[in-house]
């Protein structure tokens, strides 16, 4: 129902976008500074970190792939990854505005600290699409997914995980950090679902999203509640609920109580093969960064995005971001095949290492 009414208010959305006329047309952007005529534009992409694996196994390689399809190969993709610190990637968008790009892809490492940078490089008169995250400032466009959704998905699991043992005990939220707008996001999605059918012993928000640090938490959590007490966790992501695996384990926890993520990064799918993981979140990055492709090509161009787009987005600092949000699957042990393997995410092979191999063909992966 959710996801009808939500299809029926992006059409409403985009007749009423197209409807505006020359108010506010998107295709009414500035052109960047120095822009370069027909296909040959450079698109500056601006990726926060590289411990999480999807941003160099996935989101680059396919923003490059789309950007060269849809400028028959003179396109230009000049990219920086800021390995999580707010400073440097302000300091790359200043460089991508000395060297005159058409138009900027950033996935924010800080939403708030890189506002200032999203005005500089519009005041020069590069367009911005935030990408994954909801980056603060005068940005033009946005791709992500719905990120509360993504929390409810999580939350929904995590419950059925549970059964009708919900309450016998307590569960530990691992949210991620709180510079991600993102996470915000997810514990609200999570919470919603959650809230009155558990109880929360503890939560924490998690710095920088690390796993080291979700480990640190969750084994003050298991000290604090006791290790026979915790029943389930809420992890936001793959990469935390590693850490917080190995903490259990550590402490002797056995067997293993349901854990959450999100990604489907290959060690938390074949967590989720061995049975150590119960569920992650599959984001289709594919149909996400084609359409941060898309609209950063147009912009570059001077062209209008009202076709690519399938709602509008409020940020803290700008109403109405012109949107596509992607929907997300919950990934299991049951659809593993049917997801990551036929979207040629990850070979059987890759998955079903000899480590996983027995548990692979319990769940008809080989």
């Amino acid at each position: 129902m959710r996801r009808a009414a939500v299809a029926v208010a992006a059409g409403a959305m985009a007749v009423s976008l197209a409807a505006c006329g020359s108010a506010k047309e998107a295709g009414e952007k500035p052109k960047a500074s120095g822009s370069a005529a027909g296909d040959a534009i450079k698109i500056g992409l601006l990726l926060p970190e590289n411990q999480t694996a999807r941003y160099e196994k996935f989101d680059k390689p396919l923003i490059e792939k789309k950007v060269a399809d849809l400028t028959g190969g003179k396109g230009q993709v000049v990219y920086a990854n800021a390995k999580q610190d707010a400073t440097t990637q302000n300091s790359q968008v200043d460089t991508m505005i000395t060297n005159k790009v058409n138009v900027l892809i950033v996935d924010a490492v800080d939403s708030k600290a890189i506002a200032g940078s999203v005005k500089k490089a519009k005041d020069a008169g590069i367009p911005v699409v935030a990408y994954d995250r909801l980056a603060e400032g005068p940005i033009d466009a946005y791709t992500s997914f719905d990120n509360e959704e993504v929390g409810k998905v999580q939350g929904k699991a995590l419950l059925e995980a549970l059964g009708d043992k919900a309450k016998d005990g307590q569960i530990v939220m691992m949210n991620g950090s709180v510079t991600d707008p993102n996470a915000k996001l997810f514990k609200s999605g999570a919470h919603s679902v959650l809230d009155g059918k558990v109880n929360i012993g503890k939560e924490y928000d998690t710095v920088e999203w690390k796993p080291e640090n979700a480990n640190t938490n969750m084994a003050a959590a298991l000290s604090a509640l006791g290790k026979d007490k915790v029943i389930g966790v809420y992890s936001a992501n793959d990469g935390m609920a590693g850490g917080i695996i190995t903490a259990l384990k550590a402490a002797g926890v056995s067997p293993l109580p349901p854990v959450t993520g999100q990604d489907a990064e290959l060690a938390g799918v074949q967590r989720i093969v061995a049975g150590e993981q119960f569920m992650s979140v599959y984001k289709p990055y594919a149909p996400e960064a084609e359409a941060a492709a898309k609209m950063a090509v147009a912009l570059a161009k001077g062209e209008k995005i009202d076709d690519i787009i399938n709602q509008n987005v409020d940020s803290p600092t700008t109403k109405g971001v012109p949107s596509v949000l992607i929907p997300v699957v919950s990934l299991t042990k049951n659809n593993i095949k049917d997801t990551v393997v036929k979207d040629g995410v990850y070979k059987a092979d890759e998955i079903c290492t000899d480590k996983y191999a027995a548990a692979c063909a319990t769940v008809g992966l080989k």
